[in-house]
């Protein structure tokens, strides 16, 4: 039996309640927007009551709350209209009015989460905070999938259902699956981004990333996995809670890593992890990035996370690749955009002198906005921090091929003139996977509100 018409509703509080009717009518107008009561579930109610109302609708809150609730009701709808009078709705109305915005934000989010109709953050895929139309429909069809779950009386994995409904093919998606919807959805705003030389650096890419980018059959992330396998019996570190001498000597001959001179000058000998800058780097992604080693004491040890990264090759690859574009502490977007953009200058393996991979980097953020710390435009100065992070992670995990006019890996540096072009950018053919991979990923990634993490 259909839901009775909205109006004639409408019409039957008039007559029995008139001091609530236009109360319910605005609130139905909200909740509803046009469409039939019997296209609304509970995710929608609650978001009305405790996001919505409190926030955009001027009013009477408790009125029109109350008011939603007679309407329901005589719609059929007993669970929804509970809602509308529930201790909890005054609850976070009353917050919103004595604590503010964030505070009835936070419990309106915590109430939320305990109705159990909340979709949660699976393997495949974290929701954004703000969200596009297909990964809107995504999230309202996981939420009635739950609560039509909930009020079957079984029990519930949230997970595992909202799993099953992304990665399912669909009739009404024409034989898709929510879960290639969002994807395409968000790869194909990274890929319109801000400005046309962005725009046009960017538009092959949302062919090339629209599959997972797998492993290399050959060994890869070596430098990774051995500290990994090395923290297994325990790192040593030094009074100063750096990695000795010995291990970081091993690393730099072991992986090409020799400590770095003047440019054409011979390498010195390693004397501690200061001489390996690499190393640093190393062990930056694996404590903090991945979370595979700690500190215990004066040594570094393996995680349970580090323990299964090394018995899951995928997993691994998956989570170390992303790390190229892993905003350091204190950075930005801006950082983040210049790393992104020397990324798909260099993923197809051409060697590229510094001089011309700056110029052309600095074309794109300029292009997107960006400006220099005085408010000129960015140039390839402004870029050195950014750009040698890059290259201290492509080294660490073994991704560049070498720079020119030394044995080994080094870091662009901040020179002018001819010297700036002294190293040649290139990468591995593993390190151009892994910069598809590190791409994919970013594009990927939840669209969240300042602040929401």
């Amino acid at each position: 039996m259909p839901a009775p018409d909205v109006a004639a509703l409408l019409v039957q509080l008039e007559r029995s309640e008139p001091d609530i009717a236009e109360p319910a009518r605005v609130a139905v107008e909200w909740l509803a927007g046009g469409e039939a009561l019997e296209t609304i579930s509970q995710f929608d109610v609650c978001e009305f009551l405790w996001y919505t109302l409190p926030i955009k609708v001027p009013g009477d809150q408790a009125t029109i709350a109350r008011a939603l609730g007679k309407l329901l009701r005589l719609a059929g709808m007993e669970r929804y209209a509970a809602l509308c009078d529930s201790p909890a709705t005054a609850r976070i109305l009353l917050t919103y009015a004595r604590e503010g915005e964030e505070a009835g934000t936070s419990a309106y989010h915590r109430e939320l989460e305990s109705t159990g109709v909340l979709p949660p953050d699976v393997p495949e895929l974290s929701w954004s905070s703000i969200m596009g139309p297909e990964e809107l429909g995504a999230h309202v069809a996981c939420a009635a999938a739950l609560e039509l779950a909930i009020v079957a009386g079984d029990p519930v994995d949230r997970e595992e259902l909202t799993r099953r409904w992304l990665t399912a093919p669909r009739a009404e998606l024409g034989g898709d699956c929510w879960l290639h919807r969002v994807h395409g959805e968000r790869l194909n705003r990274w890929v319109l981004g801000r400005g046309t030389a962005r725009r046009e650096l960017a538009q092959p890419f949302e062919v090339r990333l629209h599959a997972p980018i797998e492993a290399p059959a050959e060994p890869h992330l070596e430098p990774l996995r051995w500290l990994l396998d090395l923290a297994r019996t325990g790192v040593r570190l030094t009074e100063r809670l750096n990695v000795g001498r010995a291990v970081a000597a091993e690393a730099a001959g072991r992986f090409g890593w020799a400590a770095p001179t003047r440019p054409g000058a011979e390498s010195r000998a390693v004397r501690g992890e200061a001489d390996v800058p690499a190393v640093t780097e190393l062990r930056r992604i694996a404590v903090h990035d991945l979370g595979a080693l700690r500190r215990s004491g004066r040594r570094l040890v393996l995680t349970t996370t580090g323990r299964n990264l090394l018995d899951d090759p995928a997993a691994l690859w998956e989570a170390a690749a992303a790390t190229l574009l892993v905003p350091a502490p204190g950075e930005h977007d801006f950082e983040i955009s210049i790393r992104e953009s020397a990324l798909m200058i260099l993923v197809d393996g051409d060697a590229v002198p510094d001089g011309d991979l700056r110029d052309r980097v600095a074309e794109v953020v300029n292009g997107e906005g960006w400006r220099s710390a005085d408010g000129g435009r960015v140039t390839g100065v402004d870029l050195s921090h950014p750009l040698a992070r890059l290259r201290h992670r492509l080294d660490a995990l073994g991704l560049a091929a070498g720079a020119s006019g030394g044995s080994g890996p080094a870091a662009p540096t901040r020179a002018s003139g001819p010297a700036r072009d002294a190293y040649v950018w290139r990468l591995t053919g593993t390190g151009r996977r892994a910069a598809l991979a590190a791409l994919r990923a970013q594009a990927l990634r939840p669209r969240q509100y300042a602040g929401l993490g």
